[in-house]
């Protein structure tokens, strides 16, 4: 004699009516709902403990490689005279009307000086003069188109004025 139509499955075979589905053995488990905190409760506080420490390598390592001479609010007005002054050095004054790159080259360390010189002023008094020279000399060139005798004493004393920073 068959079973009912109800017990059958879909294979055709006898499915025993005691048997709870595998959805209400998972459920009703006290071990599987305990057992899932468990195994992630070390694994997030390992992650925490792991970022924690990597994070404060990398601060260590930046705070001790850090470049104290420029990076700092102090010091980069400092920064600002010494590269005006680097480009001052290198200005040729005679290459300024060159054509092609040596123009250009001239043009953009003056323009360089003057701007990081009136930089360096902006936030320290003490660069002052160095950008008072060099904006008295940019003025006068641009007035007469030429280095003249005043622009080249003005050039001069911004000159002596970076020999002391």
């Amino acid at each position: 004699m068959a079973a009912p139509p109800a017990l059958h499955g879909r294979s055709g075979t006898v499915r025993a009516m005691h048997q709870p589905s595998p959805s209400s053995q998972v459920a009703s488990n006290p071990q599987n709902s305990d057992a899932e905190p468990r195994r992630t409760a070390p694994l997030v506080g390992s992650l925490v403990i792991g970022l924690l420490l990597g994070a404060a390598g990398v601060g260590t390592a930046w705070a001790v490689t850090q470049d104290d001479t420029v990076d700092t609010p102090a010091t980069k007005p400092a920064a600002d005279a010494r590269g005006a002054c680097v480009a001052l050095a290198n200005f040729d004054e005679s290459k300024y009307t060159a054509k092609g790159d040596e123009g250009l080259v001239a043009l953009n360390r003056w323009s360089g000086a003057v701007t990081l010189s009136a930089a360096a002023a902006a936030g320290d008094p003490a660069y002052k003069p160095l950008s008072e020279a060099l904006n008295r000399a940019q003025q006068r060139q641009v007035r007469v188109f030429d280095f003249d005798a005043e622009v080249k004493k003005d050039l001069a004393e911004a000159r002596r004025i970076c020999a002391d920073i």
